[in-house]
């Protein structure tokens, strides 16, 4: 089809660059062959990102800081928490860092029993939070239908555990300033309700949930309340102390029963680490795995993989560590100020607009403009945004690459002409313009086809 044309068109002119490996070699290669392909490669991919031209995907960046990270990784290549006789550094390491994360989140106001575990990113904190309660209601209540109730804002690996664990997820509208509808998602309890949830922020549209009247509304009907703070736990209360109008979103809140925060996004560690947290240990028990009658020995995971990459958590231990509160206040300052500048600059280009009151996560949208060609002009010029559905909008996650001098000035320089140039040809279309304006129309059914092809594709050599 010809969407899928298109997405292979994406693809092919970055895999066209390099040499094809579709089966192993005889003889194994030179290593410093690899090293040298491997270089060229990162060479390839490094520019964008480094010179602050992609909306989050790095969220620190800094040279000095990649290298510091690679030598705490490079000293715990072999880790393995799985086998903390043989790694009690990297059981340390995850303690502190669930340690260090439930403080910055409002654990010694619960009492100091939060508790928790570190987990591979935002997706996996998500699918053993929603795994968790659906446990922990079938033996405490008897709900063998479980549902959970989630605003349309929420994260996609919602559905994703709904999928998995056999789940009714149900979906909640917005209100007018893209904030979770509370009147809605009480309406959408039932019985068979395990669990409600609310971001800070969402991250479509970078707005915090009404986290105080949820956690109240999950109180009111003895339910979990989750809130995913995977991009807003390393901000928000940080932004809190620098005088930014942020309400109350963790474990200040009694109603609030779990949290997760993403030590991989603006906790600046390596990518593959996040923290779930828990008011009690009666609730963390449930996200266990446990087999006492396995032939191969007594077996224990505390999160869906069994081998895990000990590195990584001692690398996010280390960069907790490197940046300390005043690191982590001066980068918020940094980020937020910037994104204060891009919020100013795109109020004044003509036929945008932003969506709702975010603090850093900007979505932008437009009522006269085909906002996917005006994302795909950007793309022309070095830009990879994010783009979003229902309504139409890309946006930008602010983080310490966009407060280099200059990044905010080129950014909006070039939103400005992009613009511009689809006002004067508002026919045109081209690149994933057309593939984003058909998802946002198309029965989901066929969206899905298109996806699954995509993934296809990716895996094609």
């Amino acid at each position: 089809m010809d969407l899928l044309a298109s997405l292979r068109a994406q693809i092919k002119p970055y895999r066209d660059r390099f040499p094809s490996h579709a089966r192993l070699p005889r003889t194994g290669r030179r290593r410093e062959d690899i090293l040298a392909e491997i270089a060229a490669v990162h060479e390839a991919e490094s520019p964008t990102w480094r010179e602050g031209y992609a909306s989050g995907a790095v969220y620190h960046g800094g040279a000095e800081h990649i290298e510091f990270l690679n030598r705490v990784y490079a000293l715990h290549s072999q880790s393995n928490p799985l086998h903390p006789d043989l790694w009690p550094s990297t059981a340390r390491f995850e303690a502190e860092i669930v340690a260090m994360t439930a403080r910055m989140l409002g654990a010694d106001a619960a009492g100091g029993t939060v508790c928790g575990t570190v987990t591979s990113g935002g997706t996996e904190s998500l699918l053993l939070a929603m795994k968790t309660y659906r446990d922990w209601a079938r033996e405490t209540k008897g709900i063998t239908a479980p549902e959970a109730v989630v605003p349309v804002s929420a994260h996609a690996a919602f559905d994703k555990a709904a999928q998995y664990f056999g789940i009714r997820l149900i979906r909640t509208p917005l209100d007018e300033g893209f904030r979770a509808d509370v009147r809605a998602m009480r309406a959408a309890i039932t019985p068979n309700t395990v669990m409600i949830a609310g971001s800070a922020p969402g991250y479509p549209h970078g707005i915090i949930d009404p986290i105080p009247e949820l956690a109240a509304l999950a109180a009111e009907h003895g339910i979990g309340c989750h809130v995913d703070a995977c991009l807003g736990g390393f901000v928000l209360p940080w932004a809190e102390r620098l005088g930014y109008p942020v309400p109350p979103f963790d474990f200040r809140l009694e109603g609030v029963t779990s949290v997760s925060a993403d030590t991989h996004k603006y906790g600046y560690g390596a990518k593959g680490t996040s923290v779930i947290l828990y008011r009690s240990r009666t609730l963390l028990h449930h996200q266990y795995f446990t087999a006492a009658d396995w032939p191969g020995g007594l077996y224990f995971s505390p999160t869906i993989a069994g081998s895990r990459p000990g590195a990584l958590s001692a690398a996010a231990w280390a960069a907790m560590l490197a940046m300390g509160e005043e690191g982590y206040l001066d980068a918020t300052r940094r980020i937020l100020e910037a994104a204060d500048r891009l919020k100013q600059g795109i109020r004044r280009i003509p036929g945008l607009r932003i969506l709702g009151e975010p603090l850093w996560v900007i979505a932008i949208a437009s009522d006269d403009l085909n906002i996917y060609q005006v994302m795909e002009e950007m793309g022309g010029r070095g830009w990879r945004l994010n783009g979003l559905h229902r309504p139409p909008a890309f946006h930008i996650a602010v983080t310490l690459r966009h407060t280099r001098p200059g990044v905010v000035d080129r950014f909006l320089a070039d939103l400005r002409a992009a613009a511009e140039h689809v006002r004067a040809n508002p026919s045109r279309q081209t690149g994933m313009a057309p593939i984003y304006g058909m998802a946002a129309s198309a029965p989901p059914e066929l969206v899905r086809q298109v996806l699954t092809s995509f993934i296809d594709l990716l895996y094609e050599v």
